[in-house]
């Protein structure tokens, strides 16, 4: 496939990087320092753990013109950062599907007016990690974890589909499609906002904040809270395997998620992302807080924790 990924940051680059090195004709849309580093160095990808460095060409683009023709495009970058790219995204005819692989609490509504409902699907990374200089430090997640996961706006399981989770998963990524996917995303958000929230209360450090046994019930509490938001609204808490946090009792959640975050790979994945992306985790705080006052439902852990961003 001819892919344009819209995008050059951690996940822009990674995913770029491992669909060129698996055959994939690829372009990053990237600007600024981002575009010179590319141009120069290529992308530059070091694996979190083992420290081993890959170096991939790829071609590099500082826009996106009408008349570009691409099998598909990926967006992958803050939800914040999307609305400058949609005009150029609608402007653009000759690319039949965009797959926005983009935290979101909202919906699609906002992909969909800009670019007709036929061409938007939904996705979003099973990675995460940061970057120093012109190298991407990163992370791939679990399949059991978290896979890189796709769908479509309706539901179904197209060929297109299909052939864009196969793609990635030809590249080496967990994979996984979802039937409902703006419930997936929804779900993620309920689940990631108060941790990320958290990390702000420990100062921006997930080790700190394995250590407050305080702010890890109150975590645990807002995700609980947000996931009876979406129930009240009739969103399943989607993936199901999620539901275990409604039942399994506080202390043992407690302690997984201190596991969780006293990590080299809580801070990667999740403190680095935290802290750069504030800006983002506010308009998520507050599509979900949108969210929760339309069902008239308490959410006072949420509510806290929502005030140290």
């Amino acid at each position: 496939m001819k892919i344009l990924f819209y995008g050059a940051g951690v996940l822009g680059s990674l995913y770029a990087a491992r669909l060129a090195d698996s055959g994939h004709d690829v372009t990053v849309l990237a600007r600024g320092q981002r575009l010179a580093d590319i141009r120069e160095h290529g992308v530059v990808l070091e694996e979190g753990e083992t420290g081993r460095r890959t170096v991939t060409k790829v071609n590099v683009v500082d826009r996106l013109a009408p008349d570009d023709a691409y099998d598909l495009a990926v967006v992958v970058m803050r939800k914040n950062q999307v609305p400058a790219v949609l005009p150029g995204l609608a402007a653009n005819l000759r690319t039949p599907s965009v797959v926005f692989m983009v935290n979101n609490a909202a919906g699609p509504a906002e992909y969909v007016a800009a670019l007709g409902r036929e061409r938007v699907l939904l996705g979003f990374p099973g990675a995460g990690g940061g970057r120093e200089g012109h190298v991407i430090r990163y992370h791939v997640v679990s399949g059991t974890t978290q896979p890189t996961t796709f769908g479509e706006l309706d539901g179904r399981i197209t060929p297109r589909l299909r052939r864009i989770a196969g793609a990635f998963k030809d590249a080496g990524f967990p994979v996984a499609i979802s039937t409902n996917m703006d419930a997936w995303l929804k779900t993620h958000v309920a689940l990631v906002s108060p941790i990320a929230n958290a990390i702000y209360m420990a100062g921006g450090n997930n080790y700190r904040l394995a250590h407050m046994p305080e702010g890890l019930a109150l975590t645990i509490r807002a995700i609980r809270e947000g996931f009876r938001v979406l129930r009240a609204l009739g969103i399943p808490i989607t993936p199901s395997k999620l539901r275990i946090v409604e039942w399994i009792p506080e202390p043992i959640l407690v302690a997984i998620l201190r596991r969780t975050l006293n990590t080299q790979r809580a801070d990667v994945v999740m403190a680095r992302h935290a802290n750069v992306a504030r800006d983002e985790m506010r308009q998520l705080a507050d599509e979900f807080a949108a969210l929760a006052r339309s069902t008239h439902l308490p959410t006072p852990a949420m509510d806290r924790l929502a005030t140290y961003i």
